[in-house]
């Protein structure tokens, strides 16, 4: 019977490196995307913690290739299991907008202008499609290349190029009519 035991933990060991190879180093990731997904903090912990319980149970499967994009995608069925239902948008609630803006600016004045700055974009991405505010969140707000978000969201790499080319169109089309931009430049 020990020799049994034995027998497994390599395996088991090797579960445990592919593990914290693959998901471990994603944990911060994670939790900001539930973080939006969820709009609350607990909530998100909860959902990261039911995708990394998933994603260890699943880790034998997995093949090494983008793991943010497998972990995102199991996170995002986790949720939509859960909750049967529509997903809620995906933005960044107002506070964390506030602290980038915060950061990047120098003088109250242009920290107003960056804050409604902040505000446009926001506006105007809560106006798109779901589907093309699904790419613009995993790609330009989340870090993903393409093909992790092709694989996180299950469609061809054309797909995402052509969702996010036409989100960013639209956000800057609301951003010139606002008068942020001018003949595609900031003022």
């Amino acid at each position: 019977m020990g020799e049994d035991f034995s027998k497994e933990l390599p395996e088991t060991s090797g579960i445990t490196l592919k593990f914290e190879t693959y998901v471990l180093p994603e944990i911060q990731m994670l939790l900001h995307v539930a973080k939006t997904l969820t709009k609350n903090y607990y909530d998100a912990e909860d959902l990261v913690q039911e995708t990394m319980l998933k994603a260890y149970k699943g880790i034998e499967a997995f093949d090494g290739k983008f793991p943010r994009a497998w972990l995102i995608t199991i996170m995002r069925n986790t949720l939509i299991n859960k909750t049967r239902k529509r997903r809620p948008d995906l933005l960044k609630d107002g506070d964390e907008a506030d602290n980038i803006s915060a950061v990047a600016a120098e003088t109250p004045d242009r920290q107003v202008e960056s804050q409604l700055f902040v505000d446009a974009v926001m506006k105007a991405a809560k106006r798109l499609p779901n589907q093309m505010l699904e790419v613009v969140q995993l790609i330009d707000v989340d870090g993903l290349s393409y093909p992790e978000a092709s694989l996180a969201l299950s469609i061809p790499l054309g797909t995402v190029m052509s969702r996010l080319h036409r989100a960013r169109k639209l956000i800057r089309e609301s951003l010139e009519k606002e008068g942020y931009l001018q003949n595609g430049e900031s003022r």
